[in-house]
């Protein structure tokens, strides 16, 4: 069955999902409420299936998240011909979401990206999640590309290696010797406050089972923001799991410690991007691939 989907009602599709409003996706098509209703009303009537949860938040069906994806590939493409034409495209500029875990954006990805966006008319939609959860992102179609711990490719995407990020179990000196005085045991873990970033995050988990503990509960900061996470960790508010990256100067100059020297967590990261013929892709992809290589064991 050949099916020809209409561009305005995949256009009113995604505004809705990424304002989560009718009334906002209507303000940024520059058309009525009504007309975003009647669109979506449309493209379910053709597909037979609907494509929102009419929900809060609003969401995308099973079926919405397929189209979604082939709109965001439609998407690229018409922008790279649209800059091969010399046309305007979202007043110039075409649309790159990516899916990225918070320690490689607030170490060595915005380095790599730069050079790249000062020459590409490109604006970055960057969306953060832990490095073992970013794959779904792809998997639904909301990204071009996710940086992620799964070696794992998926179907119709790429699937290349770009090092190791090394973490380690910092904390301050003075809340090493407030809570480890006896060592590292699962009872002193058990009474030591630890940094989470989110409730998805087990890298903490890892290190222990690393160590040969069996994870037991213990008191938890949530802090879903890495600056503040190493910032609480140095104040010596809690132990926690950080890059190398990002923690070899505090390292060297004794502001924060390893609870077990040299038994960090490697971990290593994996560039997901479509199987496209795409030259923003292509781009995209050298960018991130050398910025890694020079940044990453």
């Amino acid at each position: 069955m050949s099916l020809s989907l209409d561009p305005k009602q995949l256009r009113a599709l995604h505004a809705v999902i990424e304002e989560q409003s009718f009334d906002k996706a209507a303000k940024r098509l520059h058309v009525t409420q009504s007309a975003i209703s009647q669109r979506i009303r449309q493209l379910e009537e053709k597909l037979g299936q609907a494509v929102i949860i009419r929900s809060t938040p609003l969401m995308p069906t099973a079926t919405g998240r397929r189209v979604l994806k082939f709109y965001y590939q439609l998407s690229l493409l018409e922008g790279e011909l649209s800059q091969g034409l010399d046309q305007a495209q979202e007043q110039g500029f075409s649309r790159m979401p990516i899916a990225v875990n918070a320690d490689s954006l607030d170490t060595w990805l915005p380095e790599a990206l730069a050079p790249l966006l000062r020459q590409q008319p490109w604006v970055l939609d960057i969306k953060i999640d832990d490095q073992e959860q970013t794959h779904h992102l792809l998997k639904t179609g909301e990204v071009l590309g996710s940086i992620s711990s799964s070696s794992q490719p998926m179907q119709g995407c790429h699937c290349i290696p770009l090092g190791i990020m090394r973490y380690r179990a910092l904390a301050s000196p003075a809340y090493i010797t407030r809570y480890f005085a006896k060592g590292v045991t699962a009872d002193t873990i058990a009474e030591a406050p630890v940094m989470e970033f989110n409730h998805k995050d087990e890298l903490q988990n890892h290190y222990l089972r690393h160590i040969g503990i069996d994870a037991p509960v213990y008191p938890k900061h949530r802090v879903p923001a890495t600056g503040p996470y190493f910032h609480l960790i140095q104040l010596g508010l809690g132990w926690g799991m950080v890059p190398d990256q990002q923690s070899a100067t505090y390292l060297a100059q004794g502001i924060v410690q390893e609870l077990t020297p040299e038994q960090g967590i490697n971990v290593p990261l994996y560039w997901h991007v479509w199987n496209l013929k795409s030259a923003n892709l292509k781009q995209l992809t050298e960018a991130i691939t050398q910025g890694a290589k020079r940044s990453l064991s």
